[in-house]
């Protein structure tokens, strides 16, 4: 079923109005409802980092700054990924600040993509990837990943590649699924991109969220790296989501090319804030190794939760996303599911069909967000229990 048309959108946007995440926010706060949908911590970012915007602030950082970055966060970002993923960027020429790695995702299509050039993504897929692509004139080529393990076919991702495919957009760890790419898969996607010369756009904002497996950089790949935008951001890492600091890694011709975009788009962001990410990106390694423990804490008991309950649960090994299966208790809607829940359980979800191009994929799926502290967690186990059969 098609969305009604919006008058006055342009017809590259028609099908982006209100989003269903929207409308399960809506339905949450109408009816008390604990929410699980939305991606981002009910808890606050670190101390120490809080502390130095409100410096940055008082010392005067609160007029506009280089349109790239200012250069303590931009040497920051390079330092952070050399000692965590032993990749050298230079930081003058290779990295961009931009308001969020949603701007940086929607700067890099806009700077990349030509009218009618090809767009490959893994679906489902973060919401705004689909609307970057339709906005920059290009056009979407998705390659299922398939529940419950979140594989994808290598003979389809190869024929999903035409001589039109410009770019090829990678998430990982992956939202909505909670997959982290292996290895294997990894060096399959940089074959087929030095192959066929593709650049390689990769969405790494939940670097730091890894719980089985590890998280490998596509850039660090033999081949990758003079070919890959790597994009990522403060929010998930420091749970300081509304800050909006994202960046970019890329090669000096990418770069001149990403900024180009970035500067008619924002220009820069949050002066402030970006003194304070600088002080971010130095916490030690036991910042990261505690964000980890205890992201796997909450993943842990939201999981063994809703598996007592009924559903069938596909466990993350990355993000902050659980993914269930509502077919065991009776239910193969999730749009329908994820109305009820608000008014007659009290609890809000996200419908995966919601990540998909073809919502009959994802109809049986649901995605929880475990972003939220222990009590809250637990208070939304106890209304679910009604669902149980």
């Amino acid at each position: 079923m098609h969305s009604p048309r919006l008058p006055y959108l342009t017809s590259r946007l028609q099908g982006f109005g209100t989003t269903i995440f929207s409308e399960m926010t809506r339905l949450a706060t109408e009816h008390s409802a604990v929410n699980l949908g939305q991606g981002f911590p009910d808890f606050d970012g670190p101390e120490f980092v809080k502390r130095a915007a409100i410096d940055a602030i008082e010392s005067g950082h609160n007029q506009y700054c280089r349109s790239f970055g200012i250069p303590t966060l931009n040497a920051a970002i390079a330092a952070h990924q050399e000692r965590f993923w032993g990749l050298r960027y230079h930081p003058e020429t290779e990295i961009t600040v931009y308001a969020g790695a949603t701007e940086a995702i929607f700067a890099t299509l806009q700077a990349l993509c030509d009218v009618g050039d090809e767009v490959v993504l893994f679906e489902p897929y973060y919401d705004s990837y689909m609307a970057s692509v339709a906005a920059a004139g290009a056009v979407a080529r998705p390659v299922k990943l398939v529940s419950p393990d979140f594989a994808y076919d290598p003979a389809e991702l190869e024929r999903a590649i035409t001589p039109r495919t410009r770019l090829l957009l990678l998430n990982s760890p992956h939202n909505p699924s909670g997959k982290v790419f292996g290895r294997d898969e990894l060096e399959h996607i940089a074959q087929l991109c030095t192959e066929r010369d593709l650049i390689a756009v990769t969405d790494e904002v939940y670097e730091h969220l890894v719980f089985e497996g590890e998280h490998i950089p596509l850039a660090s790949l033999p081949g990758m790296r003079e070919r890959t935008v790597q994009i990522s951001s403060l929010g998930k890492s420091f749970s300081l989501t509304g800050w909006k600091i994202g960046h970019t890694c890329a090669s000096p011709p990418l770069t001149r090319a990403l900024r180009t975009a970035h500067q008619f788009i924002t220009f820069c962001n949050g002066s402030p804030l970006q003194v304070a990410a600088a002080v971010a990106y130095a916490a030690p390694d036991s910042y990261f190794d505690e964000l980890s423990r205890d992201y796997r804490i909450r993943r842990d008991r939201l999981c063994a939760g809703l598996a007592d309950i009924g559903f069938e649960v596909l466990p993350p090994a990355g993000t902050y996303f659980v993914q269930t299966d509502i077919r065991p208790l009776g239910y193969d809607d999730d749009v329908a599911f994820c109305r009820m829940l608000p008014e007659q359980v009290g609890v809000a979800a996200i419908p995966t069909s919601a990540f998909y191009a073809n919502k009959q994929h994802g109809k049986h799926l649901v995605r929880w967000a475990f972003c939220k502290t222990l009590p809250i967690i637990d208070a939304a186990l106890e209304r679910l229990q009604k669902l149980r059969p």
